[in-house]
C-alpha cells in the first residue's frame, strides 16, 4: 500500500525479536523501569521519548518484554497518559509550525500546500480516534485554537 499524499511505496519497518522474555543480560527490575517511566513522564516526555531514554541510558532492549505490558499502558494505569495520542500531537504540532511560517511568509505556496494536506491527515486521524473512543465524540480541531492544544 502507498502513502497518502506521496509517491514513496515502501514497506521498511522493523522487526521485533520472536523471543518475548527479556535477554538474560537485562538485569533492570519491573519497578526500576516502571518508576523511570513514570519519572521522565512527570517531566513531559512522549510513550516514544520514554522508550529511547530508557534503552540508551539503562539498557532496556524492550519495555513489553522486562514489564508485561507497553509504556502507554504503564502510564494509563498510574493516570499519567497524555490527553492526545501521540501521533495526532505530532500533526497538530507539524501544522502549528507551518501555520507560523506562513504567516512570516504570505507567499510561499508549497507551504500552504503542505498545510493542507497535514490538516486533512489531521482531520483523518481525528475521525478514526472517535471511532476507537480515544477521543471524546465532541472533539474538533480548530487551526485557531490548535496552539492551546500543544501547551
Amino acid at each position: 500500500m502507498g502513502r497518502m499524499h506521496s509517491k514513496g511505496k515502501g514497506i521498511s519497518r522493523k522487526s521485533l525479536p520472536y523471543r518475548r522474555t527479556p535477554p538474560t543480560w537485562c538485569k533492570t527490575t519491573v519497578e526500576q523501569v516502571e518508576t523511570e517511566i513514570l519519572k521522565y513522564a512527570k517531566k513531559g516526555y512522549s510513550p516514544s521519548q520514554i522508550g529511547v531514554i530508557l534503552r540508551d541510558s539503562m539498557g532496556v532492549p524492550q519495555v513489553q518484554q522486562i514489564t508485561g505490558s507497553k509504556i502507554l499502558r504503564i502510564l494509563k494505569v498510574k493516570g499519567q497518559a497524555p490527553n492526545l495520542p501521540q501521533d495526532l500531537y505530532s500533526m497538530i504540532k507539524k501544522a502549528v509550525t507551518i501555520r507560523k511560517h506562513l504567516e512570516r511568509n504570505r507567499k510561499d505556496k508549497d507551504a500552504k500546500f503542505r498545510l493542507i494536506l497535514v490538516e486533512s491527515r489531521i482531520h483523518r486521524l481525528a475521525r478514526y480516534y472517535k471511532t476507537k473512543k480515544q477521543l471524546p465524540p465532541n472533539w474538533k480541531y480548530e487551526s485557531a485554537t490548535a496552539s492551546t492544544l500543544l501547551a
